[in-house]
């Protein structure tokens, strides 16, 4: 099976499918037998799920492509890829910085695999300076509040 060298952008995650598409896809693996379902139709639902703004699908979603990254070894670099949004999406930016780094270390080269790396690492790098910048307001105001009340016991 060749390998196919187009994923779609991260853009498109945001883009959900209506509940008749996606409940398309549901029906189409309850009918090929649910978890014996083809890999190829669970991994539409997968995407399916991920691209909808209902963060339970969304989980939904990565647990359905982390079972087919195990038994697909010919699907690992499209799960490694989605799963990298779907955690994205789910704010669990730790673990899509581990699938993006994945699917960056086998494709060094590929501008998607590129642009979801950078998209995580960006995330995170804000992410830490929101939590530098609370935890210097938490300083601040627990040493206002211990001087306050100093300053009381002193009167």
């Amino acid at each position: 099976m060749p390998q196919i060298n187009y994923l779609p952008t991260v853009e498109d995650a945001y883009g959900p499918l209506s509940d008749a598409q996606l409940d398309i896809l549901r029906q189409q693996v309850l009918s090929e037998g649910g978890d014996i379902a083809s890999i190829q139709s669970r991994f539409n639902y997968a995407w399916g799920l991920i691209k909808s703004h209902d963060p339970e699908n969304q989980r939904l979603g990565v647990k359905l492509l982390t079972d087919i990254y195990k038994e697909s070894p010919m699907r690992r670099r499209e799960s490694l890829y989605y799963l990298t949004i779907g955690c994205y999406k789910l704010g669990e930016y730790s673990m899509a910085k581990r699938y993006a780094d994945a699917l960056y270390l086998h494709e060094p080269e590929n501008s998607q695999a590129q642009a979801v790396k950078a998209m995580v690492e960006k995330k995170i790098q804000t992410e830490s300076v929101k939590g530098i910048a609370l935890l210097g307001v938490g300083i601040a105001a627990l040493a206002t509040a211990a001087g306050f009340v100093l300053r009381q016991r002193k009167r």
